[in-house]
């Protein structure tokens, strides 16, 4: 397990989402859906933009650049142009904080890649 500190639990209202730098594995895109914290790469697989500066509606996510879309639990493409997943990451959260296991593919992920949306 690779345990990277996103951002402390209050720093994230529902319905929010932010971006936060990382060397290791490149820039990641926290989200807080209706108190459930989720981590994807910031990148979208279609375009060079970060999906921290696109609109979040439900539980998509819409990158800035084409206006395709992905499923934040999952990382699945939902919207042409984008057709290659995001990669997700499984959260950790503590009393205070939200972290990531860099190491670990969301469960969503993973049932995902089992059965696309």
């Amino acid at each position: 397990m690779s345990k990277v500190l996103l951002c402390p639990r209050e720093a994230l209202a529902p319905g929010e989402k932010m971006k936060v730098a990382n060397s290791d594995v490149g820039d990641i895109c926290v989200f807080n859906l209706n108190g459930t914290y989720y981590a994807t790469a910031d990148m979208c697989t279609h375009a060079t933009a970060s999906l921290a500066e696109g609109d979040m509606e439900d539980d998509l996510i819409t990158c800035p650049v084409h206006w395709g879309q992905f499923h934040i639990p999952s990382g699945q493409a939902v919207t042409f142009p984008c057709e290659r997943a995001v990669r997700t990451y499984r959260i950790i959260v503590t009393d205070k904080e939200v972290f990531a296991d860099t190491a670990a593919e969301s469960e969503e992920a993973e049932l995902a890649a089992a059965s696309p949306i």
